[in-house]
């Protein structure tokens, strides 16, 4: 004979059904909602790449926030990498770590220095497409400080200072002035103080390997960019077939413009996903 079921084990069936109910109804309406405000409805799915986002030079992970907030917002998992700055072999490792800790595919985003980093990192199976933000794009055999050899320099490389064990940073006047020009002093003064320095070694490291060359690639360009030429970008964008939007931004358009960063990573997470 059956056992009867315990009283409050009844209780616990019928408030899991309830919740469950006020959950479906809650994500519809959430949908509903988000796109009743012009955005899109969240894209969250089984087969949904995870964003896994890698920071520059003079920079750290939190430079991402806006733009984390804005995909979470959406329905797309993300995590930050946090980058040593003293190696592309170093840089390359932590991500590689970033991208085994997801269960799933994944779009590697890079910003600036970064765009190495992926390059490299980003032959790993998991990844089905590569973001790059006013970043570089190195072939194989090249280092980042060759990319820029027959570009003009931008004015603000020529505002780095070293330490005296040969790591580079940027002084605040200069991260104002020219790294995130188009944000409001207050945040220009919180990106100097958290600023990662780099390894001045680290831009004469060669990528064995170039991810561009065998998935899909878009590319956000930084048309008033003052650390790494407009125009270097816009050929790197070309050479590599990326898919391009080009901002009227400062090298930082993930702090300045974070919604249409947002936009192009979503729209490599939505393509990706595609069956």
């Amino acid at each position: 004979m059956q056992a009867s079921r315990h009283p409050f084990h009844l209780a616990a069936i019928a408030l899991a059904t309830a919740l469950a109910g006020s959950a479906a109804h809650a994500g519809t309406a959430s949908a509903a909602a988000t796109q009743a405000q012009g955005r899109p409805a969240p894209v969250a799915s089984a087969a949904t790449p995870t964003a896994v986002l890698v920071h520059g030079a003079f920079a750290d992970g939190s430079s991402w926030n806006k733009v984390i907030a804005r995909l979470q917002r959406d329905g797309i998992a993300v995590v930050a990498v946090q980058n040593p700055l003293t190696s592309l072999a170093d840089d390359v490792e932590v991500t590689r770590r970033a991208i085994d800790q997801v269960k799933g595919d994944v779009i590697l985003v890079g910003h600036s220095w970064a765009g190495t980093v992926i390059t490299e990192a980003g032959v790993d199976p998991k990844v089905k497409g590569l973001v790059y933000v006013a970043a570089f794009a190195p072939e194989p055999g090249q280092s980042t400080g060759e990319q820029g050899k027959n570009y003009a320099t931008p004015p603000g490389l020529g505002k780095l200072a070293a330490t005296s064990d040969g790591y580079l940073y940027l002084p605040a006047a200069a991260v104002k002035a020219d790294f995130a020009p188009d944000v409001p002093a207050a945040e220009a003064a919180q990106v100097a103080a958290t600023q990662g320095l780099i390894r001045a070694a680290a831009f004469d490291d060669k990528v064995s390997q170039a991810a561009w060359q065998s998935r899909p690639s878009w590319f956000v360009v930084s048309g008033q960019d003052h650390m790494i030429n407009p125009q270097l970008q816009r050929d790197t964008a070309k050479r590599i077939h990326a898919r391009t939007t080009e901002i009227a931004s400062s090298h930082t358009s993930m702090l300045s413009h974070p919604d249409a960063v947002a936009k192009v990573i979503e729209q490599a997470v939505r393509d990706a996903g595609q069956p």
